[in-house]
């Protein structure tokens, strides 16, 4: 078992279904449903053979490193990490809700729809496990193209425009990101070493001040887009709103995600005098992104809009934790990244089932919910506290450690990170008091003999993630202990930096 190219499967067994469901006929719904599904769900088993990770073990298990292009140095390099094998899970799980939940409310195309979704996870699933910077590339715009497609042939009315600006941001750090890498391929190269993108290798080479300055400059803009981190947000709340439900889970619950583990992976690694010397401007954008995105939330009148907005703040609090340099903020942010990534997903999923019923997201035609649906406003009321922090379910673990990590590193960004906890209860307490107990609305009272409770396939779809949020919440250690080594290798590098010290900043 253990000769087993166990990363390869998991990546590569949803292209199987891809192959599978292109041998349908298109009108034979069920069956390419039951395809997609099984694809994504063989996928996810194979990923459980990662929970064997070893923390004390080498750095990077279940290795594979075979030649692909080796004119160019270029090797198809996998192996994971504790970094790695918490996303890969993720991502895993994400992607069968994702599938099972479409089964009602994707109707049209559905051929179409399911293999690109396929596409997606295989992209998705590369990017987290590859060690070869090229590879890692090519997974990265593998995973752009069939998000692109998902918004722009499923998504809402304004979702051409909504795909044309996700797409114009993504590409431009995507191209950044390239630059980036061959830049750093060729200055270890240009020292008399044979060419190459092996990740591990280019990792120890020690690069010039101006070099790493200009290289961390290009990763993160890529990575900051993908975050998204203030001000290079704009373009996800019009992808969320224009995007279908399980196109939103996705995009809020994995590709945000892509660019915190590029930071992770990359950044700081390949450049670490650079992330020192860089490190108080990202912090500012974060307690900016973490205090612009709680603000803006509060006046949203739609509720995928208002998750959107509260997702810049969450990840604010992820780029904070990543950049104080110490263990708590740095395990805070992985953690803050998965609990968001279940959490976020799961209300994404709750605003699609009601839309579903409704085909409105407006919070003012809202009201009176909780005694039409009680099981529904039950589930939402889970996830709602889930996202404000307390204490008991996942979203408090993150958030506490990167708020210990913040008081280590400034007590002023700390308290403004506070702030943020008490206004993120207010907007999300509201919204939840508007939709579920207020008055219903006229609006609302038209649709009231049509609505119905969760069904079951809403309830199969959402129970992983209800198990995963209150688990994560009360039994944090297994995903603290798999992140311990890959958070202080990361800390050894960047505190043993000493900055640029060769090339000026004006601070």
């Amino acid at each position: 078992m253990t000769d087993l190219p166990i990363l390869s499967l998991v990546v590569f067994t949803p292209l199987i279904g891809v192959a599978l469901i292109l041998l349908v006929p298109g009108d034979m719904h069920r069956v390419i449903r039951w395809i997609a599904l099984l694809a994504a769900l063989a996928s996810l088993a194979f990923s459980l053979y990662l929970l064997g990770y070893r923390p004390d073990g080498a750095e990077f298990q279940f290795r594979e490193d075979i030649p692909w292009i080796a004119a160019f140095g270029m090797r198809y390099t996998l192996g994971v990490d504790g970094l790695s094998v918490v996303l890969v899970l993720l991502t895993t799980v994400l992607s069968v809700v994702s599938i099972f939940y479409s089964w009602d409310p994707i109707q049209t195309r559905v051929k179409e729809y399911y293999a690109t979704m396929l596409l997606l996870m295989i992209g998705m699933l590369g990017v987290f496990v590859s060690l070869d910077l090229f590879l890692f590339y090519v997974f990265w715009e593998l995973s752009l193209i069939p998000m692109y497609l998902v918004i722009g042939i499923w998504g809402g009315p304004r979702r051409i425009y909504a795909t044309v600006k996700f797409v114009i941001y993504t590409l431009v750090g995507s191209l950044l990101m390239l630059v980036a890498i061959l830049a750093v391929a060729i200055a270890h190269a240009s020292a008399g070493n044979p060419f190459t993108f092996s990740y591990e290798t280019l990792r120890d080479f020690g690069y010039t001040d101006s070099l790493q300055a200009l290289a961390f400059v290009a990763f993160f803009l890529a990575f900051a887009i993908k975050v998204p981190m203030w001000p290079f947000h704009t373009w996800l709340p019009d992808a969320h709103v224009e995007a279908p439900t399980a196109g939103s889970i996705i995009l809020a619950g994995v590709l945000l995600k892509l660019g915190g583990y590029g930071f992770l992976r990359y950044s700081l690694p390949l450049a670490p005098d650079a992330a020192v010397a860089f490190a108080p401007i990202v912090i500012g954008l974060a307690v900016v992104a973490i205090l612009y995105g709680a603000m803006v939330s509060m006046v949203q009148p739609d509720l995928k809009k208002l998750i959107a907005y509260s997702s810049v703040s969450h990840m604010g609090f992820v780029m904070l934790g990543v950049f104080v340099f110490n263990t708590q903020g740095l395990q805070g942010a992985v953690f803050q990244m998965i609990s968001h990534g279940v959490t976020t997903g799961a209300l994404f999923l709750l605003v699609g089932v009601i839309y579903e019923r409704t085909h409105d997201r407006q919070i003012a035609h809202m009201g009176g919910l909780n005694a039409r649906l009680p099981r529904y406003a039950a589930i939402f009321g889970l996830f709602t506290f889930a996202s404000i922090g307390l204490p008991g379910l996942s979203g408090f673990i993150g958030e506490f450690l990167v708020l210990l990590g913040a008081f280590q590193y400034s007590g002023w960004v700390a308290a403004a990170t506070m702030l943020v906890v008490i206004i993120s209860a207010v907007y999300m307490l509201w919204m939840f008091q508007r939709v579920f107990f207020a008055v219903p609305s006229d609006w609302m009272r038209r649709s009231w003999p049509a609505l119905t409770d969760m069904t079951r396939n809403e309830w199969l779809s959402l129970t992983p993630l209800i198990l995963l949020v209150v688990g994560l919440g009360v039994v944090p250690g297994p995903v603290l202990d798999a992140i311990s080594a890959p958070v202080e290798r990361i800390l050894d590098v960047v505190n043993a930096s000493p900055g640029l010290t060769s090339w000026s900043l004006p601070w």
